[in-house]
């Protein structure tokens, strides 16, 4: 991807985005799940439709595949297998979204795709079309995908035609703060795979703009203006991580920066972007979350953090902090990549589901 990008052949992320390609698989139903390919609210879906008797309402779940905004599809067989078994094993309704991408679509082309499905969805006479309990419905998301689902669990709170309440918001190592992309996390973790310090950067950067000035001031964590230094009080990770992550490192915000990036591109400062900087006020009427990190994650701390203040904002969480695993490792499900610590993840995912929605 590198190659190509240098030689003016292709974006970086369109070559990286031919992974996506090879891992789609057709919308096929077995004699568990019916499993089709639609629109809801002109926004592509996989829509997962449990075969068995429903004895009474069921549960639903909207969700939001990871690949930093810019890869990822619903039809990837990783997706589509977590997708069909939550499904079959909590007899639920599952709608993955495949949201536009970046480039050439960016922030808020992903939210509002993200969103719209999910308006669309809580709307009485949806949920009662596809027989669903109003009171059972979460959002989850992997990666910017669980970026994706805080922020659409914080903004339906402000939502005067929304009458639904989530009931929980399940974050699978989310991306949460595009403010310092200098925590202990980044830091410990800059070079470990699937998704080293770089490569983050860029996907942040690419959420916002292809214009390489932003990746640049991101790569050195000077892209906060001045007159936005009071949002990094959300973003301290010397007041909300545990100690013993935060011991070893000495804390350092990011260098304030000029206001000329946030100006043309002030997405990175937008909650809608970056959940982690919404108020305690707001954060306090959130649904009950699942939040699973990584130790072995550039995105650890995001999560870590959101634990923390929403716990702060007395909202209920039930954080599973994996140490034996690295970013992405819940998709690894299928062969031929098939790894222990993915079924260990979504069965332990899987199991809260089955006790909390």
């Amino acid at each position: 991807s590198e190659a190509a990008e240098l030689l003016g052949l292709m974006n970086y992320m369109e070559g990286l985005r031919l992974i996506t390609v090879v891992e789609l698989v057709a919308p096929t139903s077995d004699e568990n799940v019916t499993v089709t390919d639609t629109e809801l609210e002109h926004v592509p879906v996989r829509l997962y439709l449990p075969r068995r008797a429903p004895g009474g309402l069921r549960r639903a779940m909207l969700y939001f595949h990871g690949g930093g905004w810019c890869l990822g599809d619903a039809g990837m067989h990783s997706y589509d297998y977590m997708a069909r078994r939550i499904s079959n094993e909590l007899n639920a309704v599952v709608v993955s979204v495949n949201y536009r991408l970046a480039p050439p679509h960016h922030f808020p082309a992903q939210f509002e795709d993200v969103y719209s499905v999910t308006k669309f969805f809580l709307q009485s006479k949806v949920l009662a079309q596809y027989g669903v309990d109003p009171a059972r419905v979460c959002v989850a998301g992997d990666s910017a995908g669980g970026n994706l689902a805080a922020a659409v669990a914080q903004q339906l709170l402000e939502d005067p035609e929304v009458k639904t309440k989530l009931k929980a918001q399940i974050l699978i190592y989310p991306a949460l703060q595009a403010l310092d992309l200098n925590l202990p996390s980044y830091r410990d973790n800059a070079h470990k795979p699937l998704l080293p310090r770089s490569l983050m950067v860029r996907f942040w950067s690419e959420y916002f703009t292809s214009d390489p000035a932003l990746r640049e001031a991101m790569a050195s964590n000077s892209h906060v203006p001045a007159e936005s230094s009071h949002l990094l009080q959300f973003v301290n990770w010397s007041r909300w991580l545990p100690a013993e992550v935060s011991k070893s490192h000495a804390y350092g915000g990011p260098a304030l920066g000029g206001a000329e990036l946030a100006r043309r591109f002030p997405g990175f400062l937008d909650p809608r972007a970056s959940p982690l900087l919404a108020s305690e006020a707001r954060l306090r009427q959130v649904p009950p979350a699942y939040i699973l990190t990584c130790e072995h994650d550039v995105l650890r701390d995001d999560g870590l953090m959101y634990a923390a203040r929403l716990r702060a904002a007395g909202v209920p969480v039930t954080h599973h902090h994996a140490k034996d695993a690295f970013h992405g490792a819940m998709t690894f499900l299928t062969w031929p990549l098939e790894l222990a610590v993915g079924h260990s993840l979504f069965h332990s995912c899987l199991a809260w589901l089955q006790q909390h929605l």
